[in-house]
């Protein structure tokens, strides 16, 4: 595409709004000119903004104008090319037009001959400097040929300081080679790639040093047909070919092969780059594209997560609630009847397996909100256990055996259990994963949970007798989305977040040797045994209060029918006086109903007929002494609506699923009195 004013946006809003960089008596000129000039020219304003361009310029860079154009020089050509001129600016500045020519290294593109003018722009003859042009002639090739002038005159001492200067100082490898194709020079740069001295290389042939087998004949051919024909395929080309090292390692290159003859010995010179690194970088940035791409897909996950707790979390307070208030109703009332025992055991089998439900959602939950590390008194027995639990199907679906030695006399640590509790599932499932890859009898995941051989730190391991993890890649296992496993089977987060998760609490995480042959993950916490106080405040739901009030009207908002229904047969149960609102409108007809207000108000945050954040305002407006009678009850708190919302209003919060006790607790602190309730709202 052609260069002109409108593409590469000469226009005020490029150059912070200064129309004066347009004042140029005929654009069309302006344009014109810069498309006949030779060499690379460049207008860039006294920011060092790239402001125009011609095409030689996009050229010389690999770039497209829109890649170019309103970015800075430093950020094209490299912050030290851009130092490079900075002693230059003040004298621009000020008027003075600098020439200059003579080499200069332009990093990534490297080094050149140039000849440069650089000319201050002032659209008012005697106005301020608004920017630079720059006009540069690449004089490489030109001055390439010079010294190769110079050097057949100058005879051997001109051939040496030439070798010294060029070949033996040269980034790239060059390889000097005769029409037979033996070896003639090895510069310091081909030794550094290929693993060859010189003295190794000198006399051999080219292709068994440094060419895969299956070109070498190739090679061979296209070098007889060149000295017959004077054609070639390959001479005066850049091409990206695989080379091999002399461990026998192969590595992709740019070559450029060019003939050098001088006087009657054919000569040809190859030079090489290895392109290691840049294909590296490649691959880099497709892994942080993949890696962009998963976070999205987490993202996504935990907006899923949401949805699917606060979906679950309903009926399961009903399952809970229910059945807590049918054993409750047993034990007071029908303790006499002959089948009071057995329906007793049902309701507590029943309570376990919601409860274990309910724990699943949990831990969907904690491992979508990515939320800070919350520490309590936790002790670790638990949460290995729980997380046996959660993954006790799946293990015996896979035919997986799971051994636990586990000390139980560790005392509580101060840990965020969600988080140990994440990363034992990381570390569980890699290993199932791991052993349904193998064909072995016997599948087992060892779990052990202990004191160090120090005393000072605990201990825990988790290792399975699978496949093992190959030496080639053990290193790389905890490096962020790398992944062994095939495309949509895992994103390769797993084992960087845990080590993170795991340094946030001051410990290790690392892959040591497995004695079954398999995988081993070894977690080291440090010994902090919690205070005791700490533990007992932070165990168990919110505690019932005694001395309740009774007969004092409550007002539940839930859409949930059966949920609403739940909360209004426990609040009866206390001896209160239940008003069920399903919709926030429907409660607000309520309050303003009850000119003597309630003594407690229940609501659901999520709601599809106004929700909950948006009747606590309506309170705060037309009835502000009940919005310190409001407390909520959820089945999702992910959302960052939500946690700003609570966080603003300091409103107290019990999570779906709930006990019958849990409500309880959560009414007798509402319907204390407004004074008492005053300080824990403030200290929120």
């Amino acid at each position: 595409m052609k260069p002109s004013l409108e593409m590469h946006e000469i226009a005020p809003e490029h150059v912070g709004g200064d129309a004066s960089m347009v004042k140029l008596a005929d654009l069309g000129l302006f344009t014109a000119l810069f498309r006949s000039l030779p060499g690379r020219a460049v207008l860039v304003d006294v920011g060092g903004i790239y402001r125009f361009a011609n095409q030689e310029f996009f050229d010389f860079l690999g770039l497209t104008e829109a890649e170019v154009i309103g970015r800075h020089v430093g950020e094209i050509l490299g912050e030290e090319i851009f130092a490079a001129y900075e002693p230059m600016m003040a004298r621009l500045a000020a008027g003075e037009s600098i020439r200059w020519e003579g080499w200069a290294d332009y990093g990534r593109f490297g080094r050149r001959f140039v000849q440069e003018a650089i000319t201050p722009f002032r659209p008012e003859p005697q106005g301020p400097v608004h920017g630079f042009f720059a006009v540069a002639r690449d004089l490489t090739d030109l001055k390439a040929r010079e010294q190769e002038l110079v050097s057949r005159i100058a005879a051997q001492e001109a051939e040496e300081a030439y070798h010294a200067a060029v070949v033996g100082t040269a980034l790239d490898g060059i390889v000097i080679m005769d029409d037979q194709g033996l070896v003639v020079d090895f510069n310091p740069a081909a030794e550094a790639i290929f693993g060859y001295t010189k003295t190794e290389a000198l006399g051999r042939p080219v292709a068994d040093l440094i060419i895969p087998e299956e070109f070498r004949t190739a090679h061979t051919e296209g070098m007889r047909a060149y000295l017959e024909t004077g054609l070639s395929r390959v001479l005066g080309k850049r091409l990206e070919l695989p080379a091999v090292l002399a461990d026998g390692t192969r590595i992709p290159i740019e070559l450029a092969i060019t003939d050098v003859t001088r006087g009657g010995r054919r000569l040809f010179a190859a030079h090489m780059r290895d392109l290691s690194a840049a294909k590296r970088a490649e691959e880099e940035i497709k892994r942080q594209r993949n890696a962009l791409h998963q976070k999205e897909k987490l993202a996504a996950l935990g907006s899923l997560l949401a949805g699917v707790a606060h979906e679950l979390n309903n009926p399961l307070s009903i399952v809970t609630g229910q059945t807590m208030m049918l054993r409750e109703q047993v034990a007071k009332e029908g303790a006499h009847l002959p089948f009071a025992e057995k329906l007793l055991s049902r309701c507590d089998r029943i309570a376990t397996a919601a409860n274990r439900c309910a724990r699943i959602v949990r831990s969907f939950l904690a491992m979508a909100r990515q939320k800070e590390a919350e520490r309590k008194a936790t002790k670790l027995v638990d949460v290995v256990n729980e997380a046996v639990d959660l993954l006790s199907y799946n293990m015996r679906a896979a035919g997986v055996r799971v051994e636990c030695e586990l000390d139980s006399s560790l005392p509580p640590l101060m840990l965020d259990a969600g988080q140990i509790h994440q990363v034992l599932l990381n570390l569980l499932v890699n290993a199932q994963q791991a052993l349904e890859e193998t064909v072995t009898s016997e599948r087992r995941i060892a779990i052990h949970l202990g004191l160090d051989a120090s005393g000072d730190a605990v201990l825990l391991k988790v290792e399975d007798n699978g496949p093992g993890i190959p030496d080639q890649i053990r290193s790389r296992v905890f490096d962020p989305f790398f992944t062994t496993k095939p495309q949509g089977a895992g994103t390769g987060i797993g084992l960087a977040v845990s080590r993170g998760l795991i340094e946030a609490h001051g410990g290790t995480l690392e892959l040591i040797d497995a004695p079954s042959g398999g995988a081993c993950f070894q977690v080291h916490l440090p010994l902090l045994p919690a205070d005791e106080r700490a533990e007992t405040e932070t165990e168990g739901s919110v505690p019932a209060k005694t001395g309740r009030p009774t007969y004092q009207h409550v007002l539940i908002i839930d859409d949930e029918p059966e949920i609403a229904a739940l909360l209004a047969e426990i609040t009866e149960d206390l001896g209160h006086i239940p008003a069920v609102a399903h919709s926030a409108a429907e409660a607000r007809g309520l309050v303003l109903a009850q000119a003597s207000g309630f003594a407690a108000i229940l609501c659901d945050i999520r709601m599809p007929d106004g929700d909950g954040p948006a009747f606590y305002d309506w309170l705060l407006v037309h009835r502000p002494e009940l919005a310190t009678r409001i407390g909520f009850i959820t089945g999702d708190t992910l959302g960052p609506a939500a946690g700003r919302f609570l966080a603003r209003s300091g409103c107290p919060l019990i999570e779906k699923p709930f006990s019958p006790a849990d409500i309880r607790g959560f009414l007798a602190d509402l319907c204390k009195p407004a004074d008492a309730a005053a300080a824990p709202r403030a200290a929120k």
